[in-house]
């Protein structure tokens, strides 16, 4: 249960952090409303550190694990919301990335 916690958690971070950096590109309600999307940056924090903690609850007190799900976490993110919000397609380099990325994700959950 810990583990989908940190995900979904760290999930949830990664989708606001892209609205956040990358929002004002395509959003001009973000690009006006900068101290909104700064101050948004609490409860993102907020949203990392909880996914942190029950991630390192579940991997024993290691934090190594938690790093790597959580990059893992977002470069899946950052893929599907460039996709879908600037519809950048996704070539060899991106989709080996996103693969090698998966193999990860998978060590880290599945090897012990």
């Amino acid at each position: 249960m810990n583990l989908l916690l940190g995900i979904l958690l760290g999930a949830l971070g990664q989708i606001l952090a892209f609205f956040q950096v990358q929002g004002s590109v395509k959003y001009q309600f973000l690009q006006d409303n900068k101290w909104l999307v700064l101050l948004a940056g609490i409860p993102i924090t907020w949203l990392f550190v909880e996914s942190t903690k029950y991630i390192f609850d579940w991997s024993g007190g290691q934090l190594w694990p938690g790093r790597i799900i959580g990059f893992s976490i977002g470069i899946v993110v950052f893929t599907v919301m460039s996709v879908i919000l600037f519809g950048e397609g996704i070539n060899l380099k991106t989709g080996v990335c996103l693969l090698l990325s998966a193999i990860i994700l998978a060590i880290q959950i599945f090897w012990k």
